[in-house]
């Protein structure tokens, strides 16, 4: 038990930038399996026979526009949502994961980012999290990659939010954007089963949390200066959940 809880403990990315406040969203949820999370090696445990996680994503278009919740609201381009964010629609490519042997494609939908991270590791948070949200083609379930974002080198979302759509303007178009570089080179993942962090909060999300990669100062000044008061929900309850941490292959 004890070279387990170590073996999680590897896998459990160190917060670089700590001194971060959380921001709740208004809209809250009592159902049991909610997210985001606080991910600790007490709640986590190994399983190197979990079925692998298979990246195909590729270059593709993007359609950045900003993801409005006050649409109806008359002065709602002037005020910000603790749900909204800037996100990224697929526009061409098949871009998708899949599980193991399973051939089942999960196709990769959008993805849009929080500030500061949703989920923390050990009480520790990043500036900015990614989260890359796909869609079973058989069954509809969703699952969602999620990766910490911490000040370092510049990447490939440095090129993706180098210029945010405005809430109530033109949409930023770019161009065969090679999505693979979003991810980490060390693709191990922690694994739980969670919800939606935004309203409905729909539960049945399969999560998949990586370690961080780096973005400028830059971009994670200018993304938080869109939301000075934060765009990330709060941490919620394991409620007997188990983390299942699976090391890279």
């Amino acid at each position: 038990m004890a070279r387990m809880r170590k073996a999680a403990a590897i896998l459990v990315p160190l917060a670089l930038s700590a001194s971060i406040v959380a921001f709740a969203g208004q809209a809250e949820s009592k159902l049991p399996q909610q997210s985001p999370i606080n991910v600790t090696p007490e709640s986590t445990r190994v399983d190197l026979g979990a079925p692998k996680l298979h990246v195909s994503y590729g270059r593709s278009d993007l359609l950045l526009h900003y993801d409005r919740k006050d649409a109806a609201d008359p002065n709602g381009c002037n005020v910000r949502h603790h749900e909204e964010s800037e996100k990224a629609e697929i526009e061409s490519g098949n871009p998708y994961i899949t599980l193991g042997t399973d051939p089942t494609q999960w196709k990769l939908l959008q993805f849009h980012w929080h500030t500061p991270s949703e989920h923390k590791f050990a009480g520790h948070g990043f500036p900015l999290e990614l989260h890359l949200v796909h869609e079973n083609v058989t069954t509809k379930q969703l699952a969602v990659i999620g990766i910490p974002l911490r000040a370092g080198a510049s990447s490939t979302v440095d090129t993706v939010l180098a210029k945010l759509a405005p809430e109530c303007g033109a949409n930023v178009h770019l161009s065969q954007i090679d999505l693979n570089t979003l991810l980490p080179h060390d693709t191990s993942t922690l694994r739980y089963m969670g919800s939606l962090t935004t309203d409905p909060f729909t539960e049945g999300v399969r999560w998949f949390l990586m370690r961080e990669k780096t973005v400028t100062q830059a971009t994670i000044d200018r993304f938080q200066h869109l939301f000075p008061h934060g765009n990330s929900r709060a941490v919620q309850p394991l409620n007997g959940r188990t983390v299942t941490a699976v090391p890279h292959s």
